[in-house]
């Protein structure tokens, strides 16, 4: 057994890690908002509805771009 200090993950390794789960945080919320816009009938409501979709498409293109990035970053270095 070795004492010292236990490898954690890399610094990219976490920022991964955190993209991956905002990925699938906003893939949860955008199915939500989809329900919610099939239940509602008020064009205010479906408005606002469709403004919550196109605002968490926009987040979710924008981690998929931070992870693909990533990914290719680790395969240049390889």
């Amino acid at each position: 057994m070795t004492v010292g200090k236990r490898r954690g993950k890399s610094p990219r390794q976490e920022e991964r890690r955190c993209l991956m789960e905002g990925v699938a945080q906003t893939r949860v919320q955008l199915n939500q908002a989809y329900a919610q816009f099939n239940l509602h009938s008020d064009p205010d409501l479906v408005e606002s509805c469709v403004y919550e979709i196109n605002a968490l498409r926009s987040r979710y293109s924008y981690l998929v771009r931070q992870v693909k990035r990533l990914d290719a970053a680790d395969e240049g270095r390889v």
